[in-house]
């Protein structure tokens, strides 16, 4: 998927020889040609030249069983988000790798641990989660599972650094730092719609133009996909116990139920098809103010919260 092939362009550019295994043969096929159209863009912006372009294509290869895995010193598996069958493909996997060969998850909202359990040698798995997409997004959290052995930590911090990202240090706990604390920017922001206060324009307007954020929570949650941030909500919900701060939405249950997805739909919370007519926010100063503060004010609460449970370091939640 994106994120593979993402993860896949970053090690690759840093000089790694990179191996891409998926289990449908389309989906080799078009991130062979997904990567040869992003670096012609690059190219196109004057970032990389054809030398770069044909150095970073030599350094990926694309096969068809995960034993050819076998001689890897990393491998980082970004597949569905379904404990099982991320626990029965790492089992596969540990019968071809070598023993000192890190075994890595890029799950975003699963337990590493329930995870790493599949392993015989659990120490040597650990998460490394990298936020889409992932050529351009600068953090990846590192998540050591209870088993982890520091060195592996180490060993996976230094890589990580090495292809020029910064590295948050999170607890293997639910939504580890940023999808824990980010929480309240999709769930408070679907709060206020709910309530009747404002539209999602409006919302997001607030949040851009007071809070200096890239892209409101809608416009977010359409390029993120409904499905998927919903599922992560969702997960996250339940794994702590139901705790009412992380409950769902019923707006964003049933827009993903709707096939609302966003972006990748072509309608989501806006509409993407050619010619659309999205809503103009409503650009009242009083009211932006009022919606920003109380987004913000429960993102400072989460971010406290998680430092005051040790999920990282002061440090690494302002950088995440």
């Amino acid at each position: 998927g994106t994120m593979g092939s993402g993860i896949a362009q970053i090690a690759a550019t840093f000089g790694c020889k990179v191996n891409i295994f998926d289990a449908n043969p389309a989906a080799l096929i078009k991130a062979k040609s997904n990567l040869d159209r992003i670096l012609d863009r690059l190219i196109e912006k004057g970032r990389i030249d054809n030398t770069e372009k044909t150095r970073i294509q030599s350094n990926i290869s694309y096969v068809d069983s995960l034993q050819e895995l076998s001689d890897s010193d990393l491998t980082i598996e970004a597949i569905i988000e379904d404990l099982e069958i991320k626990k029965n493909v790492f089992a596969e996997l540990e019968s071809y790798v070598s023993e000192s060969c890190i075994i890595a998850t890029n799950t975003s909202s699963l337990s590493v641990a329930s995870i790493a359990s599949a392993l015989k040698k659990p120490e040597r798995c650990i998460g490394i989660h990298f936020f889409n997409p992932a050529p351009l997004m600068k953090l990846v959290e590192v998540i050591p599972a209870i088993q982890t052995s520091k060195h592996i930590l180490e060993q996976a911090v230094t890589t990580i650094s090495n292809w020029n990202k910064v590295v948050a240090v999170a607890k293997d706990t639910p939504g580890f730092i940023v999808n824990r604390v980010a929480r309240p920017f999709y769930g408070e922001s679907l709060r206020i719609y709910e309530e009747g206060i404002a539209d999602f324009a409006t919302i997001d307007w607030s949040l851009k133009t007071l809070g200096g954020f890239r892209m409101g929570p809608f416009e977010l949650m359409d390029f993120i996909g409904n499905d998927v941030n919903y599922k992560v909500t969702e997960t996250v919900f339940t794994a702590f116990y139901f705790d009412p701060r992380y409950k769902p939405s019923f707006t964003q249950k049933r827009f993903s139920e709707a096939g609302f997805l966003g972006r990748k739909s072509g309608k989501g919370y806006y509409d993407y098809s050619e010619g659309a007519m999205n809503p103009e926010p409503n650009e009242d100063l009083n009211l932006a103010k009022q919606i920003f503060d109380r987004v913000l004010v429960m993102l400072i609460n989460e971010a406290s919260d998680a430092l005051f449970l040790n999920i990282g370091s002061a440090e690494d939640i302002d950088n995440a």
